[in-house]
């Protein structure tokens, strides 16, 4: 259920260690962390298990050419990610060029690790939104993200909302803004099978010991 996310460039050692130690204690279903990071998480986790490795594709921004992000994929399968979390040529959908995103995304999907597409509910409207989760399913999707963590908090409506488009044929992870036990639960409620977050330890400690 809950991804705690290891994405801050800058941490240092100690604090990445106390995060894989604890996602580990706590039962959580994913570390979501960056290439930079990758191989150090993969070494104090050990191998694949309960606890899976999502490593992140072109985050944030979905902008470099397909065969860089086909090459950082490869790289990131190589090197122990047991799932891919892919931000998708956005820039594509908008330009009316839904091929060339879903082209993109299958060449990604044809590495057999299950994807995560990461979709800005935010800022797409609602025609792109649907173009582009239709086209993430057939390029093979397993998950669909609300939300990449930057701007508003992605909402329980969003949640929904991404559901309703997936009719059935991806799970919904939910991510931005989830520091709150209501928060998570509120998402959880609307769909969500998966929170992508920070706060995770935060949380769990709230579940155990509400106020």
């Amino acid at each position: 259920m809950i991804h705690q996310a290891v994405l801050d460039p800058l941490l240092e050692e100690e604090a990445l260690h106390n995060i894989c130690d604890a996602a580990r204690l706590l039962g959580f279903g994913g570390l979501c962390t960056s290439l930079c990071h990758l191989e150090a998480v993969r070494n104090r986790i050990g191998p694949s298990g309960r606890l899976r490795l999502f490593a992140v594709v072109d985050f944030p921004f979905g902008t470099i050419p397909a065969e860089l992000k086909r090459a950082q994929a490869e790289w990131a399968a190589a090197r122990g990610a047991d799932a891919l979390d892919v931000v998708p040529n956005l820039a594509a959908i908008t330009a009316g060029r839904a091929e060339a995103y879903a082209e993109e995304l299958a060449q990604i999907c044809d590495l057999g690790l299950p994807v995560t597409v990461i979709l800005d509910v935010n800022r797409l409207q609602p025609e792109r939104l649907s173009l582009a989760v239709e086209a993430a399913i057939d390029a093979g999707a397993a998950f669909l993200q609300a939300g990449n963590g930057f701007g508003a908090a992605t909402t329980p409506l969003q949640v929904r909302k991404l559901k309703e488009l997936a009719r059935g044929n991806c799970a919904i992870k939910a991510a931005g803004g989830i520091q709150r036990l209501e928060t998570a639960l509120d998402l959880v409620e609307e769909g969500a099978t998966a929170l992508g977050t920070s706060h995770g330890p935060a949380l769990i400690q709230a579940l155990r010991h509400p106020q």
